[in-house]
């Protein structure tokens, strides 16, 4: 009985590097598409990761946002909460600005906004026409990083860059 042999190590991690960079060929107006979402989403997470890392933009820093989290959230304990926020919408946000991994970063910051809605938002329902907000920014966020998770980051980014090495490496011409 003949076997096929086994995939080394190397096989494999290239084949989970392609598939977590794999850009797949879009027309431009998909490519476009994708800068635009990925640049406000940038804008977007950038402006609260560090408003709860920082304090910046008049948020409330780590330990503000680890109270909240505490009291207001129910997420115990409370700093491990704000520091993982702060960094899943910071350094998502950076990754996304960049197309750097971004469908790791776009389902990172996917489950941010579902945890966001779980623990903050639905219970006061989806209009925020009032005081607390609703749920609506969370769910539009959520899908729009839904859409990098499934179509990844596009022709203009780092991971189209990396998916062409990987792709010159298997072809064997080394570059």
């Amino acid at each position: 009985m003949v076997t096929a042999p086994r995939p080394t190590a190397r096989r494999r991690a290239g084949a989970l590097m392609a598939t977590v960079v794999r850009t797949r060929t879009a027309a431009l107006s998909v490519d476009l598409a994708l800068i635009a979402v990925r640049i406000a989403l940038a804008w977007i997470f950038i402006y609260y990761g560090a408003a709860k890392l920082f304090g910046w933009f008049n948020g409330l820093g780590i330990h503000g946002t680890a109270l909240y989290f505490s009291n207001t959230a129910h997420l115990h304990p409370g700093g491990f909460f704000a520091v993982l926020g702060g960094v899943i919408e910071f350094g998502g946000a950076i990754a996304l600005a960049f197309g750097l991994g971004s469908r790791l970063a776009g389902l990172a910051l996917f489950g941010d906004m579902v945890m966001a809605m779980i623990t903050i938002t639905w219970a006061n329902g989806i209009n925020s026409e009032k005081l607390p907000a609703g749920y609506e920014l969370n769910v539009a966020l959520a899908v729009l990083a839904l859409v990098i998770v499934l179509l990844g980051a596009g022709r203009f980014s780092v991971d189209a860059l990396a998916e062409r090495r990987v792709l010159a490496r298997k072809d064997g011409s080394g570059r």
